[in-house]
């Protein structure tokens, strides 16, 4: 067999596209392998005795692999649980002994950055990682790391070479020394499958200080933003001091555009740069000035903007300022390419026809709010609702209406839960509510005033009907009865029937959660719950 790496991961998601892609551009082959349950119980079981295991013969894998693997690859999620990284380090040990273990970072979304973090590159290392890829486009450059001597050539960069880039669209300067040009090798290579501006700029940033030294870089982009004056707007900001070690898990760190840099701060180098008068070296108020257009296609995307100040500055040299007109290309590419990965992205977990998350957002938003849960000793609630007689509205208006009325639905449910809750249309005419923080009964509270709003709405179905419709809910929570995301959709699916059965139009608990006054929720002939109060009950 080629080239090959072990990529582990959690039994209860897959594993990032950008990772395996990055993988494949460099000709190594990805055996994916899922953890599951009983094989975190087992590693933990190893590492609590002290022993190591010898590798099952039942492994698919000892049949399908000869040669050692260059390395397992493990990804770590946003807000990862310790307990789960070291049955995952001993997993490794036992089944790949000597083969690297790497730990490779998966970028968090919008909703993950407000309460999860990232375990720093100590813990990691610590807990027995060699190396930490914050992006999926450094594997190659850490695989090269921590093979050796004994890599081979597709892998390993020479120490003399010509440049890698050399094609009719971009090439490095021809007198690149060794060092330079594998820095800028990883530049480049850095700046793949970034799925967001900052980080794109970030990365490119972090990437230009060992190759041009000044005291500050800058990425602006052209804003039409009337809050900049000159039309360029600061997205991140390098300063000199910033000694990230480049194979560290913070080697992309910077210090962003976060009121550090004063408005007004860019160069008139930079407004002609932006202004399509080319690269501009020069001296303005005593620092030494380079700014170079950030071209993709015909468009000026930015400037990229470094200054040396002080008494002892000197200017840009020519190689210097040659070099960074050839990688002024590929980072323009990535500041374009990251808004539409970005947007491939968001794609990826919005359903179409109601623009809520889908199933696969839904999947990922529970393991982590579970994770977070199980660390802090809080409940995720989940409420599954199926709405009752919906074929009947397909069937007598036609599925445009029907399209229409879920549209409908997904502003009737939004407008009744947090911020920090999530919606996913699970499938058809089928809704799940994911609420972090919330134990059963106030669940069963929400879920009663969602059901209450979606009776008493009239659905217009986009002709101007009065259509009305109702829901049944079922409500489960996690840890009360579910230790995983799936069993946890599984108990409000089955406490949802639950409902079906039962009259529909109601709210059912999923089994054994609650008393048996509780388990009887008010039929539609019942009063209903005011709004206010119900408000009043989840704030």
């Amino acid at each position: 067999m080629s080239k090959y790496v072990i990529l582990l991961t959690d039994a209860h998601e897959a594993p990032a596209y950008e990772l395996i892609e990055a993988l494949r551009v460099a000709g190594v082959k990805t055996l994916i392998e899922g953890l599951r349950d009983v094989e975190i119980e087992a590693a933990l079981a190893r590492a609590r005795r002290g022993k190591e295991q010898e590798r099952p013969g039942t492994s698919e894998l000892s049949e399908m692999v000869g040669p050692p693997p260059l390395a397992v690859l493990y990804e770590v999620v946003p807000g990862a649980d310790l307990v789960e990284l070291r049955a995952a380090v001993e997993h490794a040990k036992a089944f790949w002994p000597g083969a690297p273990l790497v730990a490779c970072r998966r970028q968090s979304n919008g909703y993950q950055s407000l309460n999860l973090r990232n375990l720093d590159g100590a813990t990691l290392k610590r807990l027995g990682f060699r190396a930490i890829a914050d992006k999926a486009a450094q594997l190659p450059a850490l695989l090269r790391e921590v093979e050796g001597p004994g890599v081979t050539a597709e892998l390993k960069l020479p120490e003399k070479l010509q440049s890698p880039f050399d094609s009719g669209s971009f090439s490095l300067p021809a007198k690149l020394n060794a060092k330079n040009l594998r820095s800028a090798f990883d530049l480049v290579s850095s700046l793949h499958f970034i799925g967001d501006q900052t980080s794109a700029a970030a990365a490119a940033l972090a990437g230009l200080a060992p190759l041009v030294a000044t005291d500050r870089w800058t990425i602006y982009l052209i804003s039409d933003s009337k809050t900049a004056a000159s039309g360029l707007e600061a997205i991140a900001t390098r300063k000199h001091g910033d000694k990230s070690d480049p194979m560290d898990q913070d080697w992309r760190r910077l210090l962003l555009n976060d009121g550090t840099l004063p408005p007004r701060s860019e160069s008139k180098a930079a407004e002609r740069a932006a202004a399509g008068m080319g690269t501009i070296k020069k001296k303005e108020q005593g620092d030494y000035v380079v700014a170079v257009p950030l071209i993709c296609g015909e468009r000026i995307l930015g400037v990229l903007e470094g200054k040396r100040t002080g008494k002892y500055a000197r200017s840009f040299r020519k190689a210097e300022v040659a070099l960074l007109d050839a990688l002024a290309r590929p980072i323009a590419s990535a500041l374009a390419n990251s808004v539409r990965i970005a947007e491939a992205e968001r794609l990826s977990q919005t359903d179409d026809l109601t623009k809520l998350h889908n199933a696969r957002y839904l999947r990922q938003f529970l393991l982590n709010e579970i994770r977070r849960a199980r660390r802090y000793g809080s409940s995720v609630a989940a409420l599954f609702l199926d709405l009752d007689d919906f074929k009947r509205v397909n069937d007598v208006h036609g599925h445009l209406v029907g399209s229409h009325v879920l549209m409908e639905m997904a502003g009737v449910i939004l407008s009744s839960i947090r911020d920090t809750d999530a919606v996913a249309r699970y499938g058809g005419d089928e809704f799940v509510i994911v609420l972090p923080d919330t134990a059963t009964e106030l669940a069963g509270a929400v879920a009663e005033r969602i059901r209450g709003k979606i009776a008493r709405h009239e659905f217009n179905g986009g002709r101007r009907l009065k259509l009305s419709l109702t829901a049944s809910f079922g409500v489960a929570a996690f840890p009360e009865h579910a230790s995983s995301p799936q069993q946890l959709i599984a108990s409000a699916d089955s406490a949802m029937y639950e409902a079906k059965a039962a009259q529909k139009n109601c709210v059912r608990f999923a089994p054994g959660l609650v008393q048996s006054t509780r388990d009887e929720i008010k039929l539609p002939d019942e009063p209903e719950v005011n709004d206010a109060q119900s408000e009043k009950m989840i704030s």
